[in-house]
This record gives structure tokens, C-alpha cells and sequence, in this order.
């Protein structure tokens, strides 16, 4: 735990009382300070109550008297489409607003720091897509090299659940928009954002305002390092904001398709083979066509966002192909969960927007590809142009219909169920191909959580025999 530093003595009102809720009442009162909980679900409170917290109503008249700060988890709206009402009532008082991930960075550097020989470092990954593969590819990488390390935030545990940092030890953040956005200290060492397409829009009032989110993480702190995906125009605009030139290497761009030769700093992947450019010549180069973890054009963006991060700390090419070539892969993102009679089953329930499952459609050659659930706004009628690989489309939940009037002519199959989809598309498919799942929606209508439905998904293949 990372007893959190600045509130000792004060009290601070800790709304939502999920993992990273919780986590935040036992950091702070490691910390010295009194926190104030509330959830409006019982039985969250009662779990705090049951850990010796006590509940406040933060909903009440006066409840924010005498009360230093108001620490929020993400999946609370704090501006768009509108403020949760406490949250509304803490900023009309003044009250200032912050979230774990503010309070890590004002609280991870101690004392202690000054006895080591090398001071520890923080990566930090926002971006829409291949956030969890490129900060689990980061950590993979140091494990491999022997660097001590710890991974967390989005992914895996809550950043103040983490122990405080040993001599020379590299933290891993994944960082969601909703996290960068109302963190008020984002001081990484080395920023990575890995690509922008749309997502979450309502929660940051348009396109505009979810950049503006992910773009905090660059302009709040100043990385040491900032590598940056330029396949997007944002990430291009982004780079140039950051960078005083084209020849400053404070800034590695990365693409999955452009060649970038003219800069500082480079790492970029064409045609299976990723390269690295420093002013003006290549210094080195991996052959990504055959490492199983990473299959496709984006995983071999992630590929180049792990590769750059971890550069800058000085670990060396060789090794960091030897770890690539290691990595296995996350769980629900281009994800193998089995092999029958030359069919491949891959997992990539995570892809649950459109971009994802274009990149997903583009990874492999012929596609059975299952896809549907709770549909976003715009439909899948952009996917249209990155079908050519589908043999046969198996329809599934609330959307299902509404999609397969969205694929032109693709051949398909209402299946409704994830047990029917994957039964008549193992049935139909022939060696060679992939069933491939891949929704391009969320999984809210027949699923707690994109996990669950991977889950499934990898239950019904394995039962398959």
C-alpha cells in the first residue's frame, strides 16, 4: 500500500466504493488522514463499515463541513453528461475534486527515495485501443530483463494498492480517459499514448473533450520521454505540441504502417518487421510475423509502444526481442483459446467498439467472426470496408438484428446466444480459417463485464472436445 501524503489530520470524503474506493480509505488513513466514505449501494457500504470505515452521507445538507477533499472513483460522471449530485455539490462549495490516481503521484515519492542508487521510474499508457496489451507488454519486458517492477491502475491492481517502490523500480499504469481527466498531479517519467478513435464520448461532452483527456497526461506533468502513435491526426498534433521539432527525441513517434525516417526518435512496423530510427538511420530491427501474442497490425503498434517505452530506459534491442517473443498474451485480446481440426478460436471480447474490431478483422485471413451485444452509437456499418476476410458473420445479443442489416452482404446468422454462435460456427468452419470473437459492442445485455463473455466464449470452445 502507498500510505497517501498530504492530508494527515484532515478529513477526506471518498465517494464510490468499489476496488479503487476502497483501496483509496486504506491509503488514506495509512496516510494519517480521516476518510469519510459513502457509496449509494448498501451492501458497498456495509463492506467499508465491515473494514472500520465510517459511512457519510455525502448527499446531505453540510455533509462536505470541515472536509479537505473529495476522492472519486472513475466510473462516477464528474462534468458530462452530467455531475453525480455530490459531486456537483462539492464543486459548487469549492471543494476540491480528485480521483487515485492523483493522489499516487502526489504521494509516490518518499525519503526513503534519497538511500537508492537509482530512482524509480513511472510509464504511464492512455489511448483508446491496446492500452492492456502495451502496459502488460511493458511489464512483461522489465520481467524478463530482470528490472523490478509493478503494474497497475486499469489494469490489474489499484495504483495505491501497489508497495512503495524499491531502488530502480519501474511502475506500469494503464490509465483510462476517465482517469487522466480528473487526476489533479499527472507526473509520469514516461508517457505513452498509443492511438484515438471514438469512445466514451458522452462522458467527455464530444470527440474534442476525450482527446482532452488523454492530452492531460502530456501537458500537466512533462514526461522525461513521450512516445506517441502518429496514425491518428490527433497524435500527429499531439507530437508537434510536444516536440520543439522533428529532430527532438524527447519524442518517439510510432505507426503500424507509416514509415517515419525523418525524425529524433522512431519506432514504427511494416510488413511484420519493426524498426527503430535514430536521427536519420535505423539502429535496429525484430521480425514480429511469428510471435503468437501479438498478432496483427495493432498488436504490432503495441509492439512498437512497449518496444519505444521501455528504450528509454535503456534495456537493450536484443533483449527486448527475446521478450517479445515470450510475451503470451492477454486474456480476451487476441486471445487463442483453441485449436480443432485446423480451426483456430481467438478470443477478443475486449474489442467492444468499432475501431478494435476493424483491427481485430484485419489480423487474420478467414474469419468466422462473431460479434454483437449491446450496440454503441453509429452501429458497425463503418466495419463495412475491413469485412473482406469474413467468411460468415454469427450474430449475437441485443444488436444482433440491427447489425445484420449493417454488414452489406456478408453472409450471417441471427444465433442470439454465444453457446448457438460458436456451435454453428465451429460447425461450419474449415481448417485454416478462425473463429474469431470479436463484438464491437458492449457486453451489458447478456454480461456483467467484457471478462465474463470471454469467458464464455473460451467455455463453450473448450466444451467442444
Amino acid at each position: 500500500m502507498i500510505p497517501v501524503q498530504g492530508y494527515r489530520g484532515r478529513k477526506v470524503a471518498v465517494l464510490g466504493l468499489g476496488r479503487s474506493g476502497l483501496a483509496t480509505a486504506r491509503a488514506l488513513a495509512a496516510g494519517g488522514a480521516e476518510p469519510l466514505v459513502w457509496d449509494d449501494s448498501p451492501e458497498a457500504r456495509a463492506k467499508a463499515e465491515a473494514e472500520g470505515f465510517a459511512p457519510h452521507d455525502l448527499s446531505r445538507a453540510g455533509a462536505f463541513e470541515g472536509i479537505a477533499a473529495l476522492i472519486v472513483s472513475p466510473g462516477i460522471p464528474h462534468l458530462y453528461p452530467v455531475p453525480n449530485p455530490v459531486i456537483a455539490r462539492a464543486l459548487a462549495e469549492g471543494v476540491p475534486v480528485d480521483n487515485d490516481i492523483g493522489l499516487f503521484f502526489r504521494s509516490f515519492a518518499t525519503r526513503d527515495w534519497e538511500a537508492f542508487e537509482q530512482s524509480p521510474r513511472v510509464i504511464c499508457v492512455t489511448g483508446s485501443n491496446g492500452k492492456s496489451t502495451t502496459t502488460a507488454l511493458i511489464h512483461h519486458i522489465l520481467t524478463e530483463a530482470g528490472r523490478p517492477t509493478q503494474m497497475a491502475g486499469n489494469i490489474g491492481r489499484g495504483v495505491l494498492d501497489l508497495d512503495p517502490a524499491g531502488d530502480g523500480e519501474v511502475v506500469v499504469l494503464e490509465l483510462s480517459s476517465y482517469q487522466t481527466d480528473l487526476a489533479r498531479a499527472l507526473t509520469p517519467d514516461v508517457a505513452v499514448f498509443t492511438n484515438l478513435s471514438p469512445d466514451h464520448l458522452d462522458r467527455h461532452g464530444g470527440m474534442g473533450g476525450y482527446f482532452a483527456a488523454k492530452r492531460r497526461l502530456f501537458a500537466e506533468g512533462g514526461p522525461d520521454r513521450a512516445v506517441i502513435g502518429v496514425d491518428e491526426m490527433e497524435g500527429r498534433y499531439l507530437a508537434t505540441q510536444v516536440a520543439e521539432g522533428p529532430e527532438d527525441d524527447r519524442v518517439i513517434r510510432i505507426s503500424s504502417g507509416l514509415k517515419l525516417e525523418g525524425f529524433g526518435w522512431s519506432v514504427f512496423a511494416r510488413r511484420g518487421f519493426l524498426a527503430e530510427w535514430r536521427k536519420g538511420r535505423q539502429v535496429a530491427s525484430i521480425d514480429l510475423r511469428g510471435i503468437a501474442g501479438l498478432p496483427g497490425a495493432h498488436n504490432h503498434q503495441n509492439a512498437c509502444a512497449a518496444y519505444a517505452a521501455v528504450r528509454t530506459l535503456g534495456l537493450a534491442p536484443k533483449l527486448i526481442e527475446q521478450a517479445l517473443a515470450s510475451y503470451p498474451g492477454l486474456p480476451h485480446r487476441s486471445q487463442t483459446v483453441g485449436e480443432r481440426d485446423g480451426v483456430r478460436f481467438v478470443n477478443d471480447s475486449k474489442a467492444t467498439n468499432v475501431d478494435s474490431a476493424a483491427k481485430a478483422l484485419q489480423a487474420f485471413p478467414k474469419i468466422r467472426w462473431i460479434a454483437g451485444g449491446l450496440g454503441k452509437d453509429g452501429g458497425i456499418a463503418a466495419l463495412q470496408p475491413f469485412l473482406g476476410s469474413v467468411v460468415k458473420a454469427y450474430l449475437i445479443g441485443h444488436s444482433a438484428r440491427d447489425f445484420a442489416l449493417q454488414i452489406g452482404a456478408t453472409p450471417h446468422e441471427i444465433c442470439e446466444t454465444m453457446d448457438r454462435a460458436v456451435t454453428r460456427a465451429a460447425a461450419e468452419a474449415e481448417p485454416g480459417e478462425v473463429v474469431l470473437l470479436a463484438p464491437a459492442a458492449a457486453s451489458f445485455d447478456q454480461y456483467p463485464n467484457f471478462e465474463k463473455r470471454g469467458e464464455d466464449f473460451t467455455a463453450r470452445v473448450q466444451a467442444l472436445g
